[in-house]
């Protein structure tokens, strides 16, 4: 594990509704807030079909007050926490970690780029603040499909005047990531929050643009992917296991369900840790991680059980190897 979570009660103070579909909740933790850097999220534990599991939520701004502010956006592919947190009324009690860094910016690079797809804009806003108050030379693209799917962009737009640019696929206003990256001093940092195939397309621009890979930051939402979420049959052999992971339910939590235990940690396809062996596929993977390149992924020879998907039957191996024991 990257962080040893230390939990505390907290309560949700105010919601405020952003746009139709994502909410901001202003929560207090009990031991008070804790120092932290733009780009840092909290853990918290929300109630799936009556039983506690662990979401991750970026914290909105920078440090300061009394209590943590995140945004919620409540898809129709939610695995659940969204729809747990938008039913919360203020006054609910919560159990949250402290913050943990994982997303952020150096300073002292010569030009930045922030780029948020949709909700992604959550750990920017307090990125874009900081760079702002420190003079750095930047600037924030924000996408989402329609107006109605921007939040924050009100006070974006007061604090950041020209350096925010907003593009709206839907009035056919597309981000173009290769010439923005390409515009780019040497020597620029990118931080980007968005969707897993505005990541990819990122990671393909920046390496065509000749920037450094390290220059690349990113944190994205694993619930996007090629396909839209189903039902799919998986079936692990050396536990003489065949279940059904529903559309609501992520690979990973299906298997802690049926009692094989996998390593995790980001839940996010990032780290990697929960990568398992595929033996087969009797249909399509949509792998809907960053961690693998795309040639792997084409293989098909693992995946990321923490968010990928299939149609169809999947059939994988794990790591258990009883002789070991």
């Amino acid at each position: 594990m990257r962080y040893a979570a230390t939990w505390s009660d907290a309560t949700l103070v105010t919601i405020r509704d952003l746009t139709p579909d994502v909410r901001a909740l202003d929560i207090r933790p009990q031991d008070g807030v804790k120092p932290f850097q733009p780009g840092a999220h909290i853990d918290i534990t929300v109630l799936i079909d009556g039983l506690p599991e662990t979401r991750s939520y970026s914290l909105v701004g920078e440090a300061g007050g009394e209590t943590y502010r995140i945004a919620v956006k409540k898809r129709p592919e939610t695995r659940g926490g969204a729809r747990y947190l938008h039913a919360l009324q203020p006054g609910a009690r919560l159990t949250i970690t402290e913050p943990k860094s994982s997303f952020g910016v150096d300073l002292d690079h010569p030009e930045y780029l922030l780029v948020a797809g949709g909700i992604g804009i959550t750990p920017l806003v307090g990125m874009a603040s900081l760079l702002k108050r420190r003079g750095a030379r930047f600037r924030l693209l924000y996408a989402a499909r329609t107006a109605a799917d921007l939040a924050f962009s009100g006070e974006l737009g007061a604090e950041l005047g020209e350096q925010l640019s907003i593009h709206l696929s839907g009035e056919g206003n597309r981000l173009d990531l290769a010439a923005a990256f390409a515009a780019l001093a040497p020597g620029a940092l990118c931080a980007l929050c968005g969707p897993m195939p505005m990541l990819e397309e990122a990671r393909r621009a920046w390496a065509s643009a000749g920037h450094a890979p390290e220059n690349l930051r990113w944190e994205t939402f694993g619930t996007s992917g090629k396909l839209a979420a189903s039902d799919f049959r998986v079936v692990i052999p050396r536990h003489g296991k065949d279940l059904i992971v529903p559309a609501n339910r992520s690979l990973l939590d299906a298997l802690h369900d049926a009692g094989i235990a996998v390593i995790s940690d980001c839940r996010r396809g990032e780290c990697g840790l929960c990568a398992m062996p595929v033996l087969s596929i009797d249909g399509e993977i949509d792998h809907r991680d960053v961690f693998f390149s795309d040639h792997q992924k084409q293989e098909n020879l693992k995946l990321c059980a923490c968010v990928s998907r299939a149609t169809g039957t999947l059939v994988l191996d794990t790591d258990y190897r009883p002789d070991t024991l």
